[in-house]
Parts: structure tokens; sequence; C-alpha cells
């Protein structure tokens, strides 16, 4: 009886070690920023070749100077075009902190959308409830100063896709881009911008969270690639397995990285983010992100 309980305590104590020891490690890769790199094909025959610069789900609060930081080195990359798909902010005076971050990505054309983060401050979950597919998700907290943000971005000269669309000439080729505000708390309306890109242009597609009908839409209207963000690549994953869960019905095998979506394989990017809640400040087997993507010319059949 003796050995058994003694069997278990160690049993209890092994556990609770090991819990300790993986968040420990979370927080560690929290601040492991890295970027990726990837080409894509997607560009009309004959193109110039542009270098996208995607980031998303930085989740910034005025004291992250680490992450501030790294945001800055981003523009040593160079690139022609950014887009940003969402959630900025964490906190209710991030503004002048993504601000400082993006400063120099700023004086470059670039897009965005908004997502459910910088609309509402973030507030203390349980993470169990990530995992109930009948959750209802319900558009709710402090409010943040969005229109704030907004006017920052569009004062810098960048496309504001939410629920918009328009156009610009990067590298001689026009990109018409169209987005949609958050479709996480369904401030997406994808009928305001629906219908054929313009021809000869290279037709992008920009969102926060990747829902199928949003997807299904823009593969709908032949869109050349789309670009998402707020699934944070399922944020604790496992090793050799992946992502746990999307927060949103994305399959766990999309979360984050390049894949096709639907019967017309539309190329699509997932930004596995760059932050996280300050209520849940940890990573495992994902680490915080931003993504350049060099996209070239398709190849002549």
């Amino acid at each position: 009886m003796l050995r058994d309980m003694g069997f278990l305590a160690n049993s209890v104590l092994s556990l609770g070690a090991a819990g300790v020891g993986s968040a420990a490690y979370g927080l560690v890769e929290a601040q492991a920023f890295t970027t990726r790199r990837l080409t894509l094909n997607v560009l009309p025959t004959g193109s110039a070749e542009i270098r996208v610069l995607h980031i998303s789900d930085l989740h910034i609060t005025p004291a992250q100077t680490r992450k501030i930081n790294w945001v800055k080195s981003l523009a040593k990359l160079e690139p022609d075009f950014v887009v940003g798909t969402g959630d900025f902010l964490a906190h209710q005076l991030a503004v002048p902190a993504v601000v400082e971050a993006m400063d120099e990505l700023m004086d470059l054309p670039g897009a965005f959308v908004l997502g459910s983060n910088d609309y509402f401050a973030p507030h203390l979950k349980n993470p169990f409830t990530y995992f109930r597919k009948d959750r209802q998700i319900r558009a709710e907290g402090e409010s943040l100063p969005t229109e704030d943000l907004v006017e920052q971005l569009t004062d810098a000269g960048w496309l504001d896709l939410n629920n918009k669309q328009g156009s610009i000439s990067i590298n001689g080729v026009t990109v018409h881009a169209r987005g949609t505000d958050d479709p996480h708390i369904r401030k997406d309306d994808y009928t305001s911008v629906a219908g054929a890109f313009d021809a000869n242009s290279f037709a992008l597609g920009v969102t926060h969270a990747p829902y199928k009908r949003v997807l299904e839409s823009f593969a709908a209207d032949s869109a050349h690639l789309v670009l998402a963000g707020h699934t944070h690549g399922g944020q604790v994953c496992i090793p050799f397995y992946g992502a746990l869960v999307t927060n949103c019905d994305l399959p766990q095998n999309q979360a984050k990285g390049y894949s096709e979506f639907g019967e017309t394989k539309m190329p699509m990017y997932v930004s596995a983010g760059a932050g996280t809640s300050p209520y849940a400040p940890i990573r495992i087997a994902c680490r915080p992100e931003a993504t350049l993507l060099t996209l070239t010319a398709k190849e002549l059949n």
C-alpha cells in the first residue's frame, strides 16, 4: 500500500514537473520570432516578381519591447508590399506601439484587414472551450481604439480591405485586392465586394479568420491567392502531428502555412502569427512568425 502511494505521488510530481517545464518552454518559444520564406508562382505570365511581407496577429501591448523591435527589423527584408491580416492590438494603449513597430513598414505600399482583437480587448478564457464545436462566438469585451488604428494605417496610404477592395500597381503588376472584415465575429460581408476581379490583374484576397464561407467566395471569384491569419497555427501543437485546433472551421492540417483550398485548389497562406493573448503567452511547436512571400509569374504551359 505504501509502495503504491509512493508511486502515485511520484507520478503526480512527474506530471506536475512536466507541465511546469512545458509552460516554461512555451513562454520561451513565444519569444522565438522567425521569418518564413516561400516562393509562389501565382502572378500573370510575364510579370516581374513581387516580395510580399505577410504579418498577422501581432497582439501588441506597449510593454512588448522585444516584439516591437523584431517587427521593426522586418523592414530590412525590403518587401515591395506589406499585408496585415488583423489582430494588431492587445491593449487599450497599443496603437502608438503598433505605429512604432511598423513605422518603416508603413512607408511601403500595404493593405490590411482587422481582427476581433482590434475591436475588443483580450480577456481571460478557458482554453478547453476551443475544443467545443458548438461554442458560441460573441463579439464582446472592452472596446479598443479601432478607429485610431485604421486612421494611422490609411493615412500611411495602406488599402483598407475591410469589406472593401482596391487596386495598386506594384513592380508594374496591377494588384486587385479585396478583403473582408473579421469572419470570426461575423463582421464579414463578401457581397459588398463580390464579382469578377479586374482582367489582367493579380487577384488577391485578404481576410483575418479563414472560415470556409469566405474562402469559398474568394474561390468562386477566382482569386489567385488568399492571405489569412487568426489561427495562431494552433499555438499549442504536438510535434510531428500539428495543431489541435484552428479556432475556425478550417481543418487542422491547414492551420498554418501554404495549402490549396477547395475543388479549384485556390492558393492560400495562413500565417501562424507573431503574438498571443496576454492571458496565454505561450507557444509550443509553433513559433511566432512573419512570412516573406516571393510571388513570381506563372510558367507558360
